[in-house]
């Protein structure tokens, strides 16, 4: 087991509803064009797969998909949407789980990597990505960069959202690199749902050296899916790196 938070039954049975509109053909249109090039004629492995919000939609596009998930109850409600046999999925975690077969493509999406709360585990998560692809193979990785620039001094909090179903909240724990997300849903019956998530945040530059650690090259970082360039101003980034030939 990795320091990955478990995702129980009842956050798992409410994400497809929360995630509804990242989850529409427009918005995933150009995660799907982008990983169904780089992947090719090949296989793609997601780590992280969760309940198939990508997944699933990759595989209708004719890419042969294979999932790792760490949470036995979101890879439940995965399994009522598509049977093992067209989407195989192992439950486990991303950072040592093994699965048959080599992939053309494994990839990390929506600031999951981030889970994994060391340091060490995201390093490991590296080299299983490394360890199954194929020669000429690329991992890519969907992460957003830390909002430090926001912060005044003494100040440990940003706002992510303010809406009238939600409010959430980043704090920062500077020395371990780690932020912890809070969520104020309010509910049905007026009243407000709170949760809260850790995650170990890294930079770009650092898990370009978690990936020549683990044998991989960056080939090309973007902004975006749909393939905005990366500046310095850019909240997140969409990298790729792939095994060398």
């Amino acid at each position: 087991m990795t320091s990955s938070e478990l995702w129980d039954h009842a956050t798992a049975d409410r994400y497809d509803t929360e995630e509804a509109p990242r989850s529409t053909g427009a918005f995933l249109g150009p995660t799907l064009d982008f990983l169904s090039e780089l992947a090719g004629d090949g296989r793609a492995l997601e780590f992280a797969i969760g309940t198939g919000r990508v997944g699933i939609p990759l595989r209708e596009r004719g890419v042969p998909v294979t999932g790792i998930e760490l949470s036995e109850h979101m890879a439940a409600v995965l399994r009522r949407k598509i049977d093992e046999d067209r989407l195989p999925v192992t439950v486990g975690d991303m950072a040592t789980t093994v699965v048959p077969g080599t992939f053309s493509l494994v990839y990390v999406v929506y600031n999951t990597i981030s889970n994994l709360l060391t340091q060490d585990e995201q390093v490991e998560c590296f080299r299983n990505a490394a360890r199954h692809l194929e020669p000429g193979g690329r991992f890519v990785v969907e992460l957003g960069v830390p909002p430090l620039r926001l912060l005044p001094p003494t100040q440990t909090a940003v706002p992510f959202d303010v809406s009238e179903r939600h409010l959430g909240f980043d704090t920062f724990d500077l020395v371990e690199q780690l932020l912890v997300s809070h969520h104020f849903t309010r509910e049905e019956d007026g009243g407000y749902r709170r949760g809260s998530c850790r995650q170990r945040y890294a930079w770009p530059a650092e898990l370009d050296l978690m990936a020549k650690i683990a044998g991989l090259r960056l080939e090309r970082r973007v902004a975006d899916w749909e393939g905005t360039p990366f500046t310095q101003d850019s909240g997140g980034h969409i990298s790729v790196w792939r095994k060398p030939v």
